[in-house]
């Protein structure tokens, strides 16, 4: 896995995962989650991949049940901040609204891997 280090050009990459689907959500251990995700990579000519991204360090988190992954609407994608070395990932466009949302994680680090769709 890789660390997140550019938050921007990951997510425009990705174009913040919009109308991408959330495939899983696995908690490691109390403070490591990984969220599988599925999007288009722009620099692949807009194929779909999935992209596991690991929070590690995690303090809060508001995550989904398995059942109701496939409800979830991702027509405005997930977004990423960070502040205080701290990170935050959740569903919604809205950087403010993060923690409202309803999947959200805050956590120390991120790392990502690309697979096949």
């Amino acid at each position: 896995m890789k660390p997140l280090t550019n938050i921007e050009s990951f997510l425009q990459r990705f174009d913040n995962f919009k109308d991408g689907e959330i495939r899983s959500i696995e908690i490691i251990s109390p403070t490591d989650i990984v969220i599988t995700l599925a999007a288009q990579d722009k620099s692949r000519d807009f194929d779909w991949i999935s992209m596991k991204l690991e929070f590690n360090g995690t303090d809060d988190a508001r995550l989904l049940d398995k059942s109701k992954l496939s409800l979830i609407d991702m027509s405005d994608g997930i977004n990423i901040t960070s502040t205080n070395n701290n990170y935050i990932f959740g569903l919604g466009s809205s950087i403010k609204g993060l923690k409202n949302s309803s999947c959200f994680v805050s956590c120390e680090n991120i790392r990502y891997e690309e697979g096949l769709f």
